[in-house]
C-alpha cells in the first residue's frame, strides 16, 4: 500500500489535482453564464462576469473592508507575535512553560466551538458589523501560533547579540528593535504571510459577524453569489479569481523570505 501511495505516477496525479481545480475556476470565470456547467473549453471567452462583479456588485466595498481588516491584523499581529516570541525566547519567568502550552492549546479548538462564544463576546462589546470585531478575532487566531513560531526563530539567533547590545547601553527593547529584529526578517515574513492569509481567506467569522453588503469582507461577500436564492457561478468564480490575485502577489513578494523562515526555526543554531 505504501509503494502504491508513493508511486511517482500517483504522486503526480495528487499534485496535479489542486492545479486542475484552480484551472477550472479560472476557465469558468470566462464562460458565459449559461455555459458555467459545461465541460467544454471556453469557445467564446467573455469578461462579462468580471464587469458584473466590479461594476454591478459591492465587490469594491468588500475589497476596501478586507484591506482595512487585513492591514491592521497583519501589522498588529506581527508586532505582538514578535515581541511575545522574543520574550519567550530570551527571558525565563514563572509560568513560562504553561504559557507555551496555552499558546498551542488555543489552536486546538475548531471554529464550530468558538464561533458562538466569540459572537456573544463581540455583541456584548458592540463590535458586530465593525472591522474591530474581525480584527480582534483574527488576532486571537494568528498571534498564538505565530508567537510560538517566532520563539523558535529567535532561538536560532545567538544570545551574544543581546549581550553586545547591553554592553553598548541599549535597553532590552532597544536591543530587540535595533539588533535582533532586523535579523529575524525571514521569520517576520512567515508570520506576516500567515496572518495575512488568516485574515484574507477566513469565511466563517466574516459571515457570522458582518451582515449587509456595506460591512462584508471579500470572503463573506463571495457567498452572496451562490445561495438558496441565487446561483451565479460565473460571477462567483470571477470574484474568486480577483480575490486570489492579491494573495498570489503577496506570496510572490515574500517567497524568498518564506523558505528561509520556515526552515530556520526548526533547528537551533
Amino acid at each position: 500500500m505504501e509503494r502504491f501511495w508513493h508511486h511517482p505516477g500517483h504522486a503526480r496525479r495528487r499534485h496535479a489535482a489542486p492545479s486542475l481545480e484552480v484551472f477550472g475556476v479560472l476557465i469558468t470565470s470566462f464562460k458565459p453564464k449559461n455555459d458555467a456547467f459545461t465541460t467544454a473549453v471556453v469557445s467564446h471567452p467573455t469578461l462579462a462576469n468580471y464587469r458584473h462583479v466590479l461594476g454591478d456588485t459591492s465587490f469594491p466595498t468588500w475589497f476596501g473592508n478586507s484591506v482595512l481588516v487585513v492591514a491592521v491584523t497583519t501589522v498588529v499581529g506581527v508586532l505582538l507575535a514578535a515581541t511575545t516570541g522574543y520574550a519567550l525566547s530570551r527571558f525565563r519567568f514563572p509560568g513560562m512553560r504553561p504559557l507555551l502550552w496555552l499558546l498551542l492549546i488555543t489552536q486546538m479548538f475548531p471554529v464550530a466551538v468558538l464561533i458562538v462564544p466569540l459572537y456573544n463576546l463581540m455583541a456584548g462589546l458592540g463590535l458586530l458589523n465593525q472591522p474591530g470585531g474581525l480584527i480582534v478575532t483574527y488576532l486571537t487566531i494568528a498571534v498564538p501560533f505565530c508567537a510560538w513560531m517566532m520563539k523558535g526563530y529567535f532561538d536560532t539567533i545567538p544570545v551574544e547579540i543581546d549581550e553586545a547590545g547591553r554592553v553598548d547601553g541599549l535597553t532590552p527593547f532597544g536591543t530587540f528593535w535595533r539588533l535582533v529584529l532586523p535579523l529575524a526578517r525571514p521569520g517576520l515574513a512567515v508570520t506576516g504571510f500567515y496572518t495575512f492569509v488568516t485574515a484574507w481567506a477566513e469565511v466563517a467569522y466574516a459571515s457570522a459577524f458582518m451582515t449587509g453588503d456595506e460591512h462584508l469582507t471579500l470572503a463573506g461577500g463571495l457567498q452572496t453569489f451562490v445561495n438558496q436564492y441565487t446561483n451565479d457561478w460565473g460571477s462567483m468564480t470571477a470574484a474568486a479569481v480577483l480575490i486570489a490575485v492579491p494573495a498570489t502577489a503577496v506570496f510572490a513578494f515574500a517567497q524568498r523570505h518564506l523558505v528561509a523562515g520556515l526552515t530556520a526555526g526548526t533547528t537551533k543554531g
